[in-house]
């Protein structure tokens, strides 16, 4: 009997393989890594030869440890992120560089376009119209005539590129194509009227499979690399925030979860149809009955990240951590002394998607210190993700429960600011690999391991549960007010400064 099951994790940064035991302990794992490329402003680009070999790197050093035989494992499912393009030619290869979510080049198609049809194609895809959309960026390569755009026979995901590479066939998961603003959530099939703006024909990308899908055979060659069997099932998975949301046992009406790592998400499964009419949301298919609603944040964990190097910097030291900077952080009171911050550094996506969004203190005064400029900044990211979270309680059942997962779980400050200003008890896993056990536990239940998979609840230890303090939630309910305020006050003057800057 097989008894490990592997979920491969393709992130904006690594790719990591994970090998867990039916009980989801985690028995080895290897993480290799890659660049992001910014040749000119607001271009993020990667290697997609970069990335193949990354993960077949972090599989086969995975395995190795572990001193098995592919005969036990039980299968390989995989999570990738979403909103990549890549173009392919009529060899089968890359002939531009992968475009990634946060590649923003393409605003201005993307602010013509959300003026024009913009409403109907995100009623029809529930994809918001932005830059991270594959859909603009087909756009931007038609109207800038983009070489490979022209000489390009298809169009694909990271993911799918990977997948053709180890098996031969090019297919696509729901949530990866739900994600490129091209796929209709209604019909589950490419939309036509999607597909003739952004210029190309439905030839040019994948079939569309349920995230189920059993894929395979691996070719002899890249088995063999893999240290796997050409039989090895592989199962084709879903994208990172999906199986995040399943990994963490977010998997029915009224369960939330809360992702903060660089950026950050909120997710929760509904059978709800409803799109948000100001496209704050995104909605993507996971099932035929089922979708993903949420909306994600440009600006998480990468704030603290910059101002630790801007400490670096000026105290000479030769690395200040983030955590040195939470300790200080702890040192000044719940509101910051009324300092404000917008986190918005990165440009925003939900539930503003708003490109050229800025971030900066509001409030400063020489009383205020760096205790309170660093809480300001922490307590941005919450109010961020709380109004995403407002938004989606006008279309979806409340939330029953919030569970909260990435790096910034790790600081006992930020989870408590969570708890304060959502007004909830946050639930914290024990789960340090919640997308790379959400993608086992789905391969799992897509070869008839498991029966379901919100059986997957059953092997989630709950780590413990931060509940809100009563004085904080009444002071932070008139903060999070005045943060709203603050935005929509300065919201005229981003394209300014941005044409200042660029």
């Amino acid at each position: 009997m097989s008894n490990y099951v592997i979920g491969l994790d393709i992130g904006t940064s690594t790719t990591r393989s994970v090998i867990f035991n039916r009980n989801g302990v985690v028995i080895s794992e290897s993480e290799h890594a890659y660049s992001t490329y910014r040749p000119k402003p607001n271009y993020s680009e990667q290697n997609p030869l970069e990335i193949e070999s990354a993960a077949r790197l972090a599989i086969s050093t995975s395995i190795s440890k572990l001193k098995i035989t592919p005969n036990d494992i039980i299968g390989l499912t995989i999570s990738a992120p979403m909103h990549s393009l890549i173009c392919i030619n009529d060899q089968n290869e890359p002939i531009s560089p992968l475009i990634t979510w946060a590649d923003g080049r393409s605003y201005p198609q993307a602010a013509i376009m959300k003026e024009s049809y913009g409403q109907d194609l995100y009623e029809q895809t529930g994809t918001p119209i932005h830059p991270m959309s594959p859909f603009v960026k087909l756009i931007w390569m038609k109207e800038n005539q983009y070489p490979p755009y022209y000489e390009a026979t298809r169009f694909v995901s990271i993911k799918e590129y990977i997948l053709y590479k180890w098996c031969g066939t090019w297919e696509v998961d729901y949530s990866i194509a739900s994600a490129t603003g091209l796929f209709n959530i209604h019909t589950l099939h490419w939309d036509v009227e999607a597909l003739a703006i952004a210029g190309i024909n439905e030839s040019q990308l994948s079939k569309v499979v349920p995230c189920t899908t059993q894929l395979g055979p691996l070719t002899t060659r890249v088995a063999k690399e893999l240290l796997l069997h050409t039989s090895t099932p592989i199962i084709i998975g879903a994208s990172g925030g999906v199986l995040a949301n399943i990994g963490v046992g977010a998997t029915e009406e009224g369960e939330t979860a809360l992702s903060i790592g660089s950026s950050g998400a909120i997710r929760r499964f509904t059978t709800q149809k409803t799109i948000d009419a100001e496209q704050r949301t995104f909605q993507y298919a996971f099932t035929k009955e089922s979708r993903i609603v949420g909306g994600a944040t440009n600006n998480g964990t990468i704030l603290m990240q910059w101002l630790a190097r801007q400490f670096s910097s000026l105290t000479k030291k030769e690395t200040v951590e983030v955590a040195d900077l939470e300790a200080l952080a702890a040192t000044s009171s719940a509101g910051a002394n009324g300092l404000f911050f917008l986190p918005h550094m990165n440009g925003e996506r939900a539930p503003k998607w708003n490109a050229k969004a800025k971030g900066g203190w509001m409030g400063l005064t020489l009383s205020h210190t760096s205790a309170d400029m660093i809480r300001s900044v922490m307590e941005s990211v919450i109010f961020n993700m709380y109004e995403i979270h407002e938004t989606l309680h006008e279309k979806e059942n409340p939330t029953k429960k919030l569970i909260v997962s990435g790096s910034y779980a790790r600081s006992p400050l930020w989870v408590q600011m969570t708890a304060d200003i959502f007004r909830k008890t946050v639930i914290l896993t024990d789960s340090t690999h919640a997308t790379a056990w959400g993608a086992a536990w789905l391969g799992m239940f897509a070869l008839g391991e498991v029966e379901s998979l919100e059986a997957i609840k059953a092997y989630i230890p709950i780590k413990h549960e931060v509940l809100p303090t009563v004085r904080n939630v009444v002071m932070y309910e008139e903060y999070y007010h005045l943060y709203r305020e603050l935005y929509n006050k300065n919201k005229p003057l981003f394209a300014e400064i941005d044409r200042l800057q660029y």
